[in-house]
């Protein structure tokens, strides 16, 4: 029973990380699928150059919202049903947190309710890491901020970030967490954001990319 709800819980936040709400917003307020429009891409910086600022900044909330949620419940399904019953080191509190992040982003990413077709999780990332490794986001979100205003690029700041965070999540590690679990998922949620974002850094090295300020 103790695998199967760990499994379950995976599954869940795996489901959760699915629910786009980026196609869900640009829907409600447009009646169009912003996956067909601007830079065809499922995620706030698209919802906002096609359909404006408060559709925009409502998918980028509950994204985050659905990365914290989606940890959060993985750190207490584990912490307090898995590993008092369990005791392997995958199974420890913060470990549950991780592997929720890691569904959430594939969720977000390859989502089961969109045909697959999701946003690039940066997002979604900031309220995962709000549960995991707070520090990591706060300097991550001020890189973010200061590389965007300077360069004029959401995409090289959000690449930039993500590596900022990734190092900064495995250096600050939870106590809790064995080294390999924390690495690892840090590792692949930070790949799945650059795999995601291979067009723009092709686009960034042409010199092609668009900058903040540009319309859709």
């Amino acid at each position: 029973m103790t695998v199967i709800l760990a499994i379950f819980t995976v599954i869940i936040s795996y489901l959760l990380g699915s629910i786009n709400f980026a196609v869900i917003f640009s829907k409600a307020f447009s009646h169009q699928d912003i996956r067909e429009s601007g830079s065809g891409n499922a995620g706030t910086t698209n919802v906002i150059r096609v359909n404006g600022f408060v559709p925009g900044i409502l998918t980028f909330i509950f994204d985050a919202l659905k990365g914290f949620a989606a940890c959060k419940l993985g750190e207490i399904v584990f912490s307090n049903f898995i590993y008092p019953n369990l005791n392997s080191v995958l199974t420890v509190r913060y470990s549950g947190a991780y592997l929720c992040a890691v569904a959430c982003i594939i969720g977000h990413i390859f989502p089961l309710f969109f045909n697959f077709r999701g946003g690039k999780g940066v997002a979604t990332c900031v309220g995962i890491f709000t549960v995991c490794c707070p520090i990591a986001i706060i300097i991550g979100l001020i890189v973010f901020a200061l590389v965007t205003l300077i360069s004029k690029y959401v995409s090289l700041g959000s690449l930039v970030a993500t590596v900022i965070v990734v190092i900064l999540a495995t250096v600050f590690r939870n106590g809790e967490t064995p080294a390999a679990v924390q690495i690892i998922c840090c590792l692949i949620m930070g790949g799945l954001i650059y795999y995601k974002h291979i067009s723009n850094i092709k686009r960034l090295l042409a010199g092609k990319e668009n900058k903040i300020n540009d319309k859709a």
